[in-house]
């Protein structure tokens, strides 16, 4: 055995001797061919980038490359955008293709840039140079880092090269080697491509500047200029608003118009005020970075509009001759702050649309003046007909032709005296006594296409500006009781409900008052004050106008009538002024409709990143007293009485059972139709002692919003009869079959606890009525 472990060990002792032999022998050769593999992949990296010059394409095959010779998850190019201070790529593995922007001086990225030292990083979220945020808005979770400068042969830094998650294990320093001479060896390709971008874009900017400008100056209407130049101003400098402020030289306002039609509207100043008035006086540019960092800045609008300023560039607006015009002022710069760029090319163009500014103003003021009297009367309602110094009629506006019922050629060129004959001859006449003065007459009785009006007529002379007469002109003010009447009731209901109501002549008892039965509604919207408060006041403004546009609309379809709004209430009548055999059939056919076009109405705000919105309706039929009610100055057509309150109630008391649509049992037993409802409960409202039946009516539900809505319905009738009979328990699993049905539903979880309180303390005379102790 000895000689066998003998044997053993003089076989053993030959193995390691050729090893050291080996090993000085391989390390040279080892050396060497790493080197000239390293050599054939930075040429390679040479040969593929010479290929091409687009910037874009240079750091998508730069990412290839670093992801796979690092033998990384994930790598990212940074290249420096001096004139914005940031570190950009266009690239990032894993994400699709963005740009994404930091600051060159935060983050490990910009530590790298600024020290010009690469950096190996084996737990990145122990690093306070880290920045997790990126990790939690793309899921992806970083462990270790390779970051390395990207240096031109001259060893200027122009970015950053980062490569994340090594495979096999950490990074080490050959790796950093290796990527810094990666990077180094695609410092020019780079440096060329972004050369080739900066000046393409130049290029592009100097054409697309001069189509601008032609674009722009060719506009002779101010308000249309004003609108092409904030919106050139925004797309140009890729900004979020751009406002140009005109000098009104006559009240020393700055002003300006913002939005287009109907919602256009003025904005005015005195020229010395804030940012935009300091620019206007000195004739200097601001450029702020930082709004709320400089104490120039006055942040009121902001907390009005519910607008939050980061940046701001406002630069004057001066003519040919070097006299500042107005300011321009440009808002939040996408990407970072304005640079000296921007205030070159906000300059030089507001410089160009300078002169255009100033023609278009001549002409606005030329056009006001011919075309204010024309736009005036044209405005107006009342009729209002001028003549000459010969007594001859020369104009007359478009009321004029309606209430007279007359067409234009038969009263231009005609003589006063020769129109106003007969019945009405009275008003030449009147005319010729007043001379120079002034005459007024209130309701006065005329005749027009055989038919009589009373009218407030008012005569008065045109006099020029020497005091010569140039003519008379007289207004005629239609206030007959069809006028009156009509523009009463087309504010509460449809204009053609309207026209049959004062062809059927009882408009006057109608809004003298009387009483009848009706279906009244009342809604109102859930969780209005958060909406508010992410919409801020415009927002606000805006919101209630679309929501209301598309409730009255849902209304009106089944000819009911609105009666008026409260705050984001509404409050609507179904049986008048004029009734139907149905009117509790269209209340709640309105109701459901106005929850279907609701939930639609969300999904477009949700796609807007909006916050959705909910509401609650109440429905009750009763007699209700209706009529003109208010004071002799202010009179408003309303409804009153308990049948109104209790509609009220059952809109507050959706919020209590967890429904969107409560209807009283005098509306439910009028029904004519066949609907999905529940009987909910029987209450006595607060200041009242009568019990009613209150329903609950889910027909604009789907099986998605409600799963198996009859089932529950049917249990939730069977949970109702025991809790009438004070069955605790039996009601309990009647509204747990409810819940296994539907989890959701709230109202039965509701029925739960009240008959678990009711079975710790049963009522001494239980009638199965809840009183509410609230609105």
């Amino acid at each position: 055995m000895d000689a066998d472990i003998r044997s053993k060990r003089t076989q053993a002792k030959p193995a390691p001797k050729p090893e050291p032999k080996k090993k000085p022998a391989g390390r040279p050769a080892d050396t060497t061919s790493k080197k000239l593999m390293r050599a054939e992949m930075l040429l390679d990296i040479t040969r593929e980038l010479a290929g091409t010059d687009n910037l874009n394409d240079v750091l998508v095959k730069m990412v290839e490359i670093t992801a796979r010779e690092t033998d990384c998850e994930r790598a990212t190019l940074f290249l420096n955008d001096e004139q914005t201070g940031e570190l950009y790529s266009r690239v990032a593995q894993g994400e699709g293709a963005r740009e994404i922007r930091l600051l060159n001086t935060k983050g490990i990225a910009g530590h790298v840039f600024t020290t010009a030292k690469g950096a190996i990083i084996d737990d990145a979220y122990s690093d306070p140079r880290f920045n997790p945020d990126i990790d939690r808005q793309t899921g992806f979770e970083t462990r270790s880092i390779l970051c390395a400068p990207v240096r031109t042969v001259k060893g200027e830094v122009i970015g950053v090269a980062q490569a994340l998650n090594k495979k096999g294990g950490g990074f080490t320093p050959e790796d950093l080697h290796l990527l810094e001479a990666m990077t180094t060896q695609a410092a020019m390709a780079l440096r060329g491509s972004q050369f080739i971008e900066r000046m393409t874009k130049l290029r592009l900017t100097e054409l697309e500047f001069l189509d601008v400008v032609a674009d722009t100056t060719s506009e002779i209407d101010l308000h249309v200029l004003l609108q092409k130049v904030m919106r050139e101003a925004v797309r140009m400098l890729n900004a979020d608003r751009s406002t140009l402020f005109l000098n009104d030289e006559k009240t020393n306002e700055l002003w300006s118009q913002v939005g287009s039609g109907l919602d256009a509207m003025q904005i005015r100043f005195p020229n010395h005020i804030g940012i935009a008035g300091a620019v206007f006086t000195s004739g200097k540019t601001i450029n702020i970075p930082h709004a709320y960092a400089d104490l120039r800045f006055n942040p009121a609008f902001d907390k009005k509009s519910g607008y939050f300023t980061r940046s701001m560039l406002c630069v004057p607006v001066v003519n040919k001759a070097g006299k500042v015009i107005g300011v321009t002022q440009v808002l939040n710069k996408r990407g970072g702050p304005f640079t000296e760029e921007d205030e070159s090319r906000l300059k030089a163009f507001t410089g160009q649309v300078s002169i255009a500014l100033q023609n278009a103003a001549l002409f606005a003021d030329v056009q006001n003046m011919k075309n204010y009297n024309e736009s005036m009367l044209e405005s107006m309602s009342n009729a209002v007909i001028t003549t000459n110094a010969d007594g001859q009629i020369v104009t007359c506006n478009k009321a004029g032709y309606r209430i007279m019922q007359v067409r234009e050629e038969d009263i231009l060129s005609i003589p006063f005296a020769e129109f106003f004959i007969g019945a009405n001859g009275w008003v030449a006449e009147k005319i010729q006594e007043t001379g120079d003065g002034i005459f007024e007459l209130m309701d006065a009785e005329m005749e027009f296409g055989g038919q009589k009006a009373s009218v407030n007529l008012t005569v008065q002379p045109l006099v020029s500006t020497d005091g010569k007469k140039l003519g008379s002109m007289v207004m005629l003010e239609d206030i007959s009781a069809e006028k009156r009447m009509k523009s009463t009731m087309s504010r509460y209901m449809d204009p053609g409900i309207a026209a049959r109501l004062m062809e059927s002549g009882k408009q006057e008892d109608i809004l003298g008052g009387k009483s009848a039965v009706a279906t009244i509604m009342f809604t109102d919207i859930r969780g209005f004050t958060p909406i508010t408060e992410s919409l801020g006041a415009q927002g606000t403004v805006g919101f209630l106008n679309d929501y209301f546009t598309l409730m009255v609309e849902e209304i009106s379809k089944v000819d009911g009538m609105l009666d008026k709004f409260i705050g984001d209430a509404i409050m609507a009548a179904f049986g008048l002024p004029i009734p139907h055999d149905d009117d509790e059939d269209r209340a709640t056919r309105a109701a459901i409709a106005m929850i279907k076009t609701l939930w639609t109405w969300n999904i477009e705000r949700k796609a807007r990143g909006q916050l959705p919105a909910d509401m609650g309706i109440g429905i009750n039929t009763d007699e209700v007293v209706s009529g003109n009610i208010g004071s002799p100055k202010r009179m408003n057509y309303t409804l009153i009485g308990d049948g109104v309150n209790l509609a009220a109630r059952l809109e507050s008391a959706c919020k209590q059972y967890g429904a969107r649509i409560l209807i009283s049992e005098n509306t439910f037993r009028k029904l004519k139709g066949t609907y999905r409802i529940r009987d909910i409960d029987d209450v006595v409202v607060k200041g009242k002692t009568k019990p009613i039946g209150v329903y609950e009516v889910l027909d604009y539900h789907s099986d998605e919003t409600f799963p198996n809505l009859m089932d529950v319905v049917n249990h939730f009738r069977e949970g109702r009869k025991h809790y009438r009979a004070a069955n605790w328990d039996g009601a309990v699993r009647a509204f747990e079959e409810c819940l296994k049905a539907n989890e959701q539903d709230k109202l039965s979880r509701i029925y739960i606890e009240r008959c678990e309180l009711l079975k710790a303390a049963p009522p001494p005379d239980w009638d199965g009525v809840w009183r509410m102790t609230s609105k």
